[in-house]
């Protein structure tokens, strides 16, 4: 197949998994003898001498919008975005000729590139990773102004005289202004049951999407689960400092364990600078053995093997959190929470231990739970990196997206783009 790869960020400028696991799902397609190439984003390429290494062409033409640091736009000057990024997709199809497009993350871009998409009547995959649909969607500037029916009475104004005098017609030839209900998803696939389950509630047509969870890269995280005899020492947390993943439960946790937990919870990550300070403070202020630290994507697999067990915290509805898979992967026992995706992941006693989300008491009773069952500490370690080796390792993983695409070409339906004002 010849894909077309969509994405607001591709690596090196990314913000997390999201578009991690896109270049790794379009590098594992590209090995397999697709034909790939990237449209994505321009973002943090401004005076950057980070040189492009993919084997694959990686366009950056499209502009971002309100998102990772870039200005929110006037309707004027949006308008003008967002013909720009439609054009550059429209030329990318046109040279490309792809046999399919794969659309990853829009959150920050222009949302009319999917109706666009739709008018051309190409084969369109969307791998739905976080809440851009559910949340973001709704709140997209360009369509939400030509749509609504509220609003200032300047804007109201502009848009009925736009609308009267053509404008709106000559704009919609070069950038859609449908309302969202024109768009349909015929063809997604979600990372999570749960993910699916908040899109449709939510009120978007999705439930007939089907589920691939994430993948781990078995090769790169892995290691030998500890024997009994090991002592529960190093905890690790690994992820955003913020108050939905969960860290200051962590950190209080400790608290509540001193004088009856002989170790040390080491801190990987960083968050917004006030949030962090705080965290300092308060480990400072009660004496607690947490430390803070950094490391690259690269360092990961041996952050995890040298710590004996791992802190997943999160407080909100992850969609399918990698954080725990790659701990399980390199034979770390896991505590976590069962937010969003993670129940479709983690058995209580079985391949983890799990925990009330916020419950710092709860926390520090498992974490005496798991440094006092040597035994458990041993079998839930070995039966989360059985699960994640079996069962969502990097090939596999990729074969369900290859054979979803594959698919998509032969069930695909012509579903016009209604006109704007159609009900």
């Amino acid at each position: 197949m010849r894909i077309l790869v969509l994405s607001n960020l591709y690596p090196p400028h990314y913000i997390g998994g999201y578009e991690l696991r896109c270049r790794d799902l379009s590098e594992a397609l590209h090995q397999r003898g697709h034909t790939i190439q990237v449209l994505t984003s321009d973002h943090g390429t401004s005076g950057s001498d980070v040189r492009e290494t993919s084997p694959f062409t990686v366009e950056r033409a499209l502009r971002l919008h309100g998102f990772f640091g870039h200005a929110w736009l006037g309707i004027r000057a949006l308008a003008h975005q967002e013909r720009h990024n439609n054009a550059m997709l429209t030329d990318a199809i046109r040279a490309f000729k792809p046999d399919l497009v794969h659309v990853w993350n829009l959150g920050g871009i222009s949302k009319s590139l999917a109706l666009t998409l739709q008018s051309l009547n190409i084969p369109t995959v969307f791998d739905v990773s976080d809440h851009w649909i559910a949340r973001s969607l709704v709140g997209d500037v360009w369509l939400d102004w030509w749509n609504r029916k509220s609003g200032s009475t300047s804007s109201r104004i502009l848009r009925w005289v736009s609308t009267a005098i053509g404008n709106r017609d000559a704009w919609n030839h070069q950038v859609p202004t449908n309302p969202l209900h024109h768009l349909k998803f015929q063809r997604l696939y979600f990372c999570s049951q749960r993910l699916r389950q908040i899109t449709a509630a939510a009120g978007y047509p999705v439930s007939h999407g089907t589920v691939i969870h994430c993948p781990v890269d078995t090769d790169r995280y892995t290691g030998n689960v500890a024997p009994p005899t090991a002592p529960l020492k190093n905890l690790l947390y690994a992820g955003r400092l913020s108050e939905d993943k969960g860290i200051f439960t962590a950190i209080k946790a400790i608290h509540h364990l001193q004088g009856h937990f002989d170790g040390t919870l080491h801190v990987y990550g960083k968050g917004d600078p006030a949030y962090e300070s705080m965290l300092h403070d308060y480990v400072k202020r009660n004496g607690l053995s947490v430390s803070f630290h950094s490391a690259t994507p690269e360092q990961m697999p041996e952050v995890y093997r040298s710590h004996d067990a791992v802190l997943f915290t999160s407080e909100w509805e992850e969609p399918f959190a990698l954080t725990p898979l790659e701990a399980m992967a390199c034979g770390r026992p896991v505590i976590g929470t069962l937010t969003g995706g993670s129940a479709e992941l983690l058995r209580h006693e079985e391949n983890a231990l799990t925990y009330t989300a916020g419950d710092s008491h709860e926390l520090a009773d498992r974490i005496m739970t798991l440094a006092n069952d040597a035994e458990l500490r041993a079998r839930i370690a070995a039966a989360g990196q059985h699960h994640v080796r079996e069962r969502l390792n990097l090939p596999r993983i990729v074969a369900q997206v290859e054979r979803y695409l594959s698919e998509t070409l032969t069930t695909w339906q012509d579903i016009q783009l209604p006109h704007y004002n159609a009900a």
